[in-house]
């Protein structure tokens, strides 16, 4: 039993690890990519920098809920794992 027990959190936290940093990575790569857009459309047309500041920073804002939605989750799954849970009630049922 606690071999199950341990083997369960300890893939949980491989996936919380995973979770945050592939979400780190993706938020990285698309501010990449927006940042780089940014610089370009704004050299070609200077007098439409307004607007398309004020809507790198709307996406930039939903790049950054992306990964905080990443982050809530890995947490639940580090602090209430419900595969934990479930596998101490399957255990518990048995005996």
């Amino acid at each position: 039993m606690e071999a199950l027990v341990s083997q369960i959190q300890s893939m949980t936290a491989i996936a919380a690890a995973l979770i945050i940093g592939l979400g780190a990575l993706g938020t990285a790569i698309g501010f990449a990519i927006l940042g780089g857009k940014f610089l370009e459309s704004s050299a070609r047309q200077p007098e439409m920098i307004p607007v398309l500041q004020t809507k790198l920073f709307i996406i930039a804002g939903l790049l950054d809920a992306i990964s905080m939605i990443g982050v809530g989750v890995a947490m639940l799954f580090t602090f209430n794992n419900p595969f934990l849970s479930a596998a101490l009630a399957i255990v518990k049922a048995a005996h």
